[in-house]
Parts: C-alpha cells; structure tokens; sequence
C-alpha cells in the first residue's frame, strides 16, 4: 500500500541520494506525454519541498517546452537493487536557462556537464512512497561517457547550432525558446 506525505523526509532523501536514475514526466493538456530517464549526478534535494535537477542536450527538449504552458511534474525512482522502493515526487516546476538571473546560485549545486542547457527547479507537494516489488534487480556498472564526450566534442558553438536544429520544438511543436533563454 502507498503512502504519502507532504514533503520529502530524510529517509526518502537517503533513498534519492543512492539512486544513479530517475524518470521525469510531463505533458500539456493536448500534448503526449513525456517520460524521459536521467542520470549522471544531475539531481539535489534542496529542502524538503525543493529539488532540481540539471538537463543536458539530448535530442529532444519536450520537459522543457511542456512546462512551460503546464508546470506540473513528476519524477520518478526506483529501487534497483536492496529493498523494494517506488518513490515519486509530484510538483510544479520551471525551467531555469543560463541567461536566467537564478542559474548561477542553481548551477553552484552541480559539477556542471558539458551540453547542460536548463535546471528544472520544482516545488514538491506530494511524496508517494510504494513497493516497488516488481522492479527487477539490475547492477549499476557506471556512467556512460557518449552524452558528455559527443557535447564536449561539438563545443559551445555545436551545442548551439544543434539546440537550432533539434531543440527549438517539441515533438507536437511547441516552443521550447532554448535559443532565445541561452544566446
């Protein structure tokens, strides 16, 4: 049985810091629904209704276009390996770009990867815990490098001239406005 909670207790901040994955889900009223994974030491808990986490290039940008017309949120972890767990974060969220007054204080809580291109900052209002029996037991084997050395490799310039390419629209073709926050 589920259980929840307003906010975000020391023991589900411990569950969260052990995790080397989380899934995100957003969607507007008339778009699909996205649901991408995240990894790389990209996640914090700041409080225990506040968390972020950064977004690197990838070939969409759906999370940030969606929340811009609905800032609904929820992520997504799940235990993998020791005791069965399913937490999930529920919240609104907004999405921070590097021309944004509030990314260098948001920034100053990353290693920050080569390609980042927003932080989400979210609002939590719900907590899920449930039992997540079902997940399978899988052994974390370590980060992949591809992401990091493909965004490394193509440089500011690259990563911009990419964002034009492939990043402007979400896949229903709404703004995500990449290049307008980050020029």
């Amino acid at each position: 049985m589920g259980q929840q909670y307003n906010e975000i207790s020391e023991k589900n901040q411990s569950f969260i810091e052990q995790q080397k994955i989380f899934f995100v889900g957003t969607a507007t009223d008339n778009s699909r629904v996205n649901i991408s994974p995240k990894g790389m030491e990209s996640f914090k808990v700041l409080g225990p209704n506040r968390v972020i986490w950064l977004n690197v290039t990838g070939s969409g940008n759906e999370t940030a276009a969606h929340v811009q017309t609905h800032p609904r949120m929820t992520i997504m972890f799940c235990a993998f390996d020791g005791s069965p767990n399913t937490l999930r974060l529920y919240g609104n969220a907004k999405a921070i770009h590097k021309n944004d007054p509030e990314w260098p204080a948001l920034a100053a809580h990353f290693t920050l990867l080569p390609g980042a291109r927003q932080i989400f900052d979210v609002s939590v209002d719900l907590v899920q815990n449930s039992c997540g029996m079902s997940v399978p037991l899988y052994h974390y084997e370590g980060d992949r490098d591809q992401l990091k050395n493909w965004a490394t490799k193509q440089g500011s310039d690259g990563i911009k001239k990419y964002w034009d390419k492939k990043n402007q629209k979400s896949i229903d073709g709404l703004e995500t406005k990449i290049i307008e926050k980050n020029t």
